[in-house]
């Protein structure tokens, strides 16, 4: 008997209760981070732990993410920077420059909706719209 391993499936469990979104801020990941601690009260640090590594072109692609969790809550906040050295974690998103996943608790349409605009009003920040598990096809690339 053989066991297979469903990447699909596994792919689904990584996205099962979370909120993606996805954002247009043509700003260094450091400053970003730093107006999102700053000015809006997140924690977010990076987390080489879960860094994705992409090989593609015969060269291996780093794609950093920073990690933030609320206090009194399971719910944690990564920030993955969509773009590395001319090639993207989304390609299918080339637009947008971070992608931010919600995830480990429920985030509510009203939570969601005050993060999108308290992201918005980051200096830099040109879009903010919220991505839905059809829209990714390369969902993969995102599982730490």
């Amino acid at each position: 008997m053989k066991l297979r391993l469903n990447i699909e499936e596994l792919n689904d469990d990584f996205f099962e209760e979370t909120r993606l979104l996805g954002i247009t801020a043509p700003i260094k990941n450091y400053l970003f981070c730093w107006q999102l601690n700053n000015l809006v009260g997140f924690n977010f640090r990076l987390n080489n732990e879960i860094e994705i590594p992409l090989r593609r072109k015969d060269r291996t692609y780093h794609f950093s993410i920073y990690e933030s969790k609320e206090a009194n809550s399971f719910l944690t906040h990564f920030l993955y920077h969509n773009y590395c050295d001319g090639e993207y974690l989304l390609p299918e998103f080339k637009h947008m420059d971070y992608l931010w996943l919600m995830k480990y608790d429920w985030v509510d349409d009203e939570k969601c909706n005050w993060i999108k605009q308290a992201i918005k009003s980051i200096n830099g920040v040109q879009m903010v719209a919220e991505l839905t598990n059809e829209q990714i096809k390369n969902k993969g690339n995102m599982v730490f």
